[in-house]
């Protein structure tokens, strides 16, 4: 009997329990989960959902940190007809509460160690709301008490549930396009945003990354992404999906013990941020680590520069690198095939397979090839908007010729080549203008990270009573190594156009960053004007 594929995020996971039942899915520290444990959980959790009250479409946060508990919810929660939301572990008290209120989420799943985050969001206020406890229980705040359930309560008749060998009769029907989830963003108003993505977004979309990273059942996938983030989050859709294994960690911040995790688990594809390549590059001993089994690293959040893609090459010559670029709104847009990495280092590709994308001016017109303009993307892959704000939905949703063929305007600027090779210049609001000119952010970046000594850098427009703006760029030097200013700017001078040059430089010894690795330049420019102010 012919088996399609399914239609159902989480009916992936069904299918890969039943076609390698033995088989180690999900490694977490010492845990090693099977296809068919981690399916029989979730088929649990999905039940007690719906004793909890969950229906269809209900929304369900967890605020747990990377862990098998939060993979177990996300299917749990899709099993049960559910719109899972994971939320980044750092989250405070007033960010929580106001996804918990943005959503409707009436459960969340969190983490005992989390309690004092939850009381400051909830107060006594927590309404109809449930909540789901992982770790130890003692930990709960009194005022919960009457509204929480243990995970390991919930768990107590796991082993009896699953000698009957029944799934629970009341699991819904849904279909592809019901929400599958929401996935809050950083958004332009200060508050987050909460990206809507359906079974069908979420399984194309992942589908076309399998495809042209060429995945397959034995791909062994190192993930230190928190899974609030889309790029961690896809790791563990996909490799379900092919019947791979995911090797996942908290963090990526104890680099050492990552390392020695690819030889352990003999590793094969390694996601990875900016951050991550600029901590491999301060390391100096990385000759002791065993890379052997390593296929491939994707690169994707931001561009890196294109020195740091030279020395990545140079450390780990057997290994392809995926240059790609993406958008919450649409999960991924282009990769760079690697046979085209040496030739042309700086573009982020091709769009990828199953996805359409052009390169406007300001009136929706195509820009000739080398012109700059915003990149709009069209494909299964693109969201359906943000939750319960139709006014921001539809200034960066556009109707297509067709209804499935809805626009998405990315507010990145582009420039496309002859060949439709795509090249990253910078958000518009990354966008600098000074002495009259445009001015990338990270054409600048990659300018002064090709200077021997760099290991990181971040560029900003800052006001100027002359120029409009002026050009600052925040330094990380290399370790061990001093990098005089005029130096800095010398080789600026001997490498940029005059107006690219920076007008102030300032040396630190890290940058900030956001949860998901990013460079924070919100708090970059925060600073810089608070310096001005002073």
């Amino acid at each position: 009997m012919i088996e399609f594929d399914p239609t159902l995020v989480h009916e992936w996971l069904s299918r890969s329990a039943r076609r390698f039942q033995d088989k180690v899915a999900l490694v977490c520290g010492e845990q090693r989960w099977t296809y068919k444990a981690l399916d029989q959980r979730a088929d649990h959790l999905a039940t007690a959902l719906l004793d909890a009250g969950v229906r269809r479409q209900d929304r369900v946060a967890v605020f747990l940190d990377n862990c098998a508990e939060t993979v177990i919810s996300l299917y749990g929660i899709l099993k049960a007809g559910g719109v899972f939301i994971i939320l980044a572990g750092s989250l405070k008290g007033a960010k929580l509460r106001y996804i918990l209120e943005n959503s409707g989420t009436n459960i969340l799943i969190a983490h005992t160690s989390k309690a004092r985050v939850v009381s400051d969001a909830l107060g006594e206020g927590i309404g109809e709301r449930k909540l789901i406890w992982v770790g130890p229980t003692k930990r709960i705040p009194e005022q919960f008490s009457k509204s929480s359930l243990g995970w390991d309560e919930i768990f107590s008749d796991f082993v009896d549930k699953i000698a009957d060998g029944e799934k629970d009769c009341r699991l819904p029907r849904c279909i592809d396009v019901d929400l599958a989830t929401l996935i809050y963003t950083s958004g332009s108003t200060g508050e987050p945003k909460g990206v809507m993505s359906t079974h069908h977004n979420m399984i194309s979309a992942a589908r076309s990354i399998i495809q042209y990273i060429g995945n397959v059942e034995d791909d062994i996938i190192l993930d230190v992404l928190p899974l609030s983030f889309d790029y961690g989050l896809y790791q563990v859709i996909m490799a379900f999906m092919f019947g791979g294994t995911v090797v996942l960690e908290k963090s990526f911040l104890y680099l050492h013990s990552i390392l020695e995790r690819i030889a352990q688990e003999k590793v094969t594809g390694f996601p990875i941020v900016p951050t991550i390549v600029a901590m491999l590059l301060k390391l100096q001993n990385l000759k002791k680590y065993d890379f052997s089994t390593l296929r491939y690293m994707t690169n994707t959040g931001a561009a890196l520069p294109v020195e740091h893609i030279r020395r990545l090459r140079d450390m780990f010559p057997q290994m392809t690198m995926i240059s790609m670029f993406g958008l919450t709104e649409c999960k991924r847009v282009s990769y760079l095939p690697p046979e085209e990495l040496d030739r042309i280092p700086s573009s982020v590709g091709k769009a990828m397979p199953n996805c359409e994308v052009f390169v406007v001016d300001e009136n929706g017109g195509e820009v000739a090839p080398g012109e700059t303009g915003e990149l709009i993307i069209r494909g299964s892959n693109v969201m359906q908007g943000y939750w319960a704000d139709p006014e921001m939905t539809a200034g960066t949703y556009r109707d297509g010729q067709y209804p499935s063929g809805r626009i998405l305007h990315s507010g990145d600027y582009f420039r496309q080549d002859e060949r439709g090779f795509l090249y990253f210049l910078g958000r518009k609001d990354d966008m600098i203008k000074s002495k009259g000119e445009r001015i990338s952010a990270k054409e600048v970046e990659n300018n002064i990270s090709s200077m021997e000594g760099v290991a990181e850098v971040a560029v900003i427009g800052v006001p100027d009573e002359i120029f409009g703006q002026a050009i600052k760029a925040y330094i990380v030097p290399a370790p061990d190594v001093e990098l005089p200013e005029k130096q800095v700017l010398k080789f600026c001078a001997a490498n940029m156009e005059t107006f690219m040059v920076p007008k102030y430089i300032e040396f630190m010894d890290s940058l900030p960053k956001t949860p998901n690795g990013k460079i924070d330049k919100k708090q970059l420019k925060a600073k810089a004007e608070a310096g001005i102010s002073d």
